[in-house]
Order: structure tokens, then sequence, then C-alpha cells
């Protein structure tokens, strides 16, 4: 296909969306001919930078293909990394366009905002020559896979609350307790029920020698900047009381307990690497939405956002547009209910009333139940996600890409993952990852007790 004066060559399509664009194959194109140095950093809390050194098409004022490419490289990189700033090397016409697209009103307005909102700091753009490029500076550390003494491994989710109790690995207690966090917005009820969680959890151990958190939402150390789960919180009330809820409540069973937050995706891909016995996974969960965890070749987890939904795969003219964030072709609209969803429309199959849950709950049972007209969605989904793995190994080092979540459960996960294989075979043959569902090793870990294994073992 020709896109943007470039020829994009692309085998496969999805058989609905057809004037689907994947970023991957972009990507590699653009860059395959570009010869001016040009580096995109971003740094983020405690001087944290990371960096991706390319090229541009063009030295001076830009073309519509490198604004395309510099728009998605820092849209790519804030997602999966998380920042404050923006630092572009090589290009001031590239700074400057970076400046005015993250400006107050500007085209990422929404991204500046939320920056600005967990970082707690203005968000800037700054511009330097290549030479004077900054340095990779990571925070990558061996979290996880302590299992010695005696533990409690919390997970946070959106309508409950799972704990167990550890000794030497083994599970002493574990229990499912209600929670409905998003509806509550008295900060205390948030507390006491973590608590309590805690504390039943405790009462089976003669000792607690370490307390461990999997919870959704963005996470800056120890403190919770944003999450859903707290989503009927007033801001005040959250910034006095939920930020630093986790180590609170971990701090009520005892003084210094080694305690460790992490955020779900990461204790997922964590409890991948467990099972597995690997590292370098990248753990994608299709569900309501896309979510992402990493734990990189070294065994650790790295601190970034690692928020996938928010990534761009798409760079069509007309690609999905995303109601909260307003921004067009991320994964959140085609790695999800969503975007199956949206698929199903575009092939004319009848859906019952209802939000996106319901609707695929409808196309999943049709699935499960042999429905051969249902199979083009999840083929398409497939094709989805074999351009965005390619994509995502452009700034994931992996082994493994560990696929989960309901959207990739059953009959039609099947179809998604034999079909992502193919497209990363025939498109891709440099990508020499496997591409998995969890299997029975990953599920026995389960992510409370991989929570478990966060902290580090009292000295």
């Amino acid at each position: 296909m020709e896109f943007l004066g470039l020829d994009l060559p692309v085998t496969h399509l999805p058989e609905l969306d057809k004037t689907f664009v994947p970023l991957a194959r972009f990507f590699r194109v653009y860059e395959s001919g570009a010869k001016h140095p040009f580096a995109l950093a971003v740094e983020r809390e405690d001087g944290l930078v990371s960096v991706y050194n390319t090229a541009l098409r063009t030295e001076g004022a830009l073309s519509d293909a490198d604004r395309l490419y510099v728009d998605r490289l820092a849209k790519f990189l804030l997602w999966s990394r998380g920042g404050w700033k923006l630092i572009a090397c090589g290009s001031t016409a590239a700074a400057e366009y970076l400046r005015d697209a993250y400006a107050a009103g500007g085209s990422r307005d929404f991204d500046r905002d939320f920056m600005e909102g967990v970082y707690e700091r203005p968000f800037t753009v700054e511009s330097r020559s290549y030479a004077d490029r900054p340095a990779e500076k990571g925070s990558s550390r061996p979290v996880g896979r302590h299992l010695e003494g005696c533990r409690i491994g919390l997970d946070a989710g959106a309508s409950n609350l799972k704990v167990s109790a550890l000794v030497d690995g083994k599970s002493v207690f574990s229990d499912t307790m209600p929670w409905r966090p998003s509806e509550q917005s008295d900060p205390q009820y948030h507390y006491d029920h973590i608590t309590a969680a805690l504390r039943a959890a405790a009462e089976h151990l003669p000792q607690v020698d370490g307390v461990g958190v999997s919870t959704a939402g963005v996470l800056v150390g120890e403190r919770c900047m944003v999450a859903s789960l707290f989503l009927s919180v007033g801001k005040e009330d959250f910034d006095k009381s939920i930020k630093d809820i986790y180590p609170r409540t971990a701090a009520s069973l005892g003084e210094n307990i080694p305690f460790a937050v992490a955020n779900d995706g990461d204790v997922t891909a964590l409890a991948g690497a467990m099972g597995l016995n690997e590292n370098g996974i990248l753990g994608i969960s299709m569900g309501s939405s896309e979510a992402g965890g990493y734990v990189d070749k070294a065994g650790n987890v790295t601190g970034w956002f690692n928020e996938l939904a928010f990534t761009p795969i798409d760079v069509q003219a007309d690609a999905a547009r995303d109601d909260w964030s307003g921004d067009v072709g991320c994964g959140v609209k085609y790695l999800s209910q969503e975007g199956a969803v949206k698929l199903a429309a575009m092939a004319g199959l009848e859906m019952p009333e209802g939000g996106a849950a319901d609707k695929f709950s409808s196309l999943r049972c049709r699935m499960d139940g042999g429905d051969k007209s249902v199979e083009v969605v999840y083929r398409d989904l497939g094709v989805y996600l074999g351009h965005a793995l390619a994509l995502y190994t452009k700034f994931y080092d992996m082994n493994c890409a560990l696929v989960m979540g309901g959207v990739a459960g059953g009959a039609g996960g099947d179809i998604i993952l034999s079909t992502a294989r193919q497209v990363l075979a025939d498109e891709y043959p440099d990508c020499t990852f496997s591409v998995q569902a969890p299997d029975e090793r990953v599920r026995q870990i389960g992510q409370s007790a991989a929570a478990a294994s966060l902290p580090d073992s009292r000295a």
C-alpha cells in the first residue's frame, strides 16, 4: 500500500477493517530510508530517562511522514515508559512540532495534562543537538521470586480483593473478598477493606516477613498516582489518602515489614516468568481494555508505565477514536472487547443492546458454540495482534509474548494466537519470540501469590 509517499508492503490486512495501516510497518519503512540522526528521550521520576535513537528523513522542515513518525514515536514512548519531559535531539523542527502538540490546547493536550497529574510537575519539551542527547538511565530491579518466609500477597481488582498467605512459597490461606471500589467515594472504605484483607491473611501466619500488592493503576514508586479503582474519590481525598494507601495499610500490620507494590500487568508478567521459568516476558491482557506488563531479560521489573491501551498501533486516517483520550488508532480500540465489537459491527453481526461487555459476551458464546460467522472477527483480532507485537518488540526486548484475557480465551483465542503467529512469520520473520497463552504452570502461580513474592526478605 502507498501511505504518505511511502510504499508499505503489507501482506496480512484485516478482512473487515480494510483500511488498517499498521504502525509497525510504517515505522520500519520510514526508518529504512531515514538518514539524519535523531533521538527522542523521555524523562520520568528521579531523573530516569529512556532514549530512542533513530533518524529522520528530512533535515529541516518536517514532511507529513516526518510529523507522523515523530508524533507516534512520542506517544508510544510516553505511554510505554511514562514521563514529564520529552527531549528532541537533532531536529529543532521536531522539537517545535512536539512543543506545539504538547502545549495547553494542543493536539496532545490530554497526554500533557495526564502526565502532569502523574508526575506533579509541568510537562516540558526540550530541544538539544544530537551530540548532546542524554544517556539512558533505568531503574530495573530484581523484584519478585522471593518465596522464603511468611508472606502476604494482595491482588486489588475491580470487584474483589484476592489475598494469599504463604510460608516458604506454599499457600496456607487464600480468600476472595467482595470490594466495589469504583462505587465508593470515602477513602476510609478502601483503607478498611484492604486492611481487613491483609489482617485475615496475617492471622494464618506466625509472623509477617513481607507484604506485596498487585494493583491496577499508574504507580510512581510506591504511590498510586492514577487508578480507575478509586474513580469516585475526589481529588483532595485522593491526594491525601489514596496515593499512599498501600504502604499505609501494609504498615498497619507492624513496623519495618518489607513491602512492595507493582502494577497488575507487571505482576501478571512476573507470574508468567515464574511459571515458565523464563525472562523477557511481555504480558498482554485483552479484556475490557488492553493491559500490559513487562519483566526484562534480567528478570527485573522496570517501573515503566506499560499502558499499552494508549499506545498507537494503527495510523489510517479514519482509525478508531478512544472516547477517553480523544486519540485515534490506540490499542484500547483494537486488542480488547471494544475491538472485537467494532469488528463484529463491520461484519454486520447482530448483537444485543448494552455495552461492550454484553456485546462481547454474545460474540464469545457464539464462537464457543461453533458459529463460523464469528470466526472472521477473531482472525482480524489476530491480524491486529500480530502487527502490534512487531511494533512492541521495537520497545520491549522479549523472549515471549504472553497473551491472556477474556477476548483471547476459548476457541476464539486459539484463532487469535495462530493468526498472530502467521502474521509475524510472514511479515516480520526477524521477530523470533514465542507467542503463547498462559498454561497450567502460570495459572498455578496466581496473581496474589506472585504479588507475595515481590518484597525482599527481612534483613
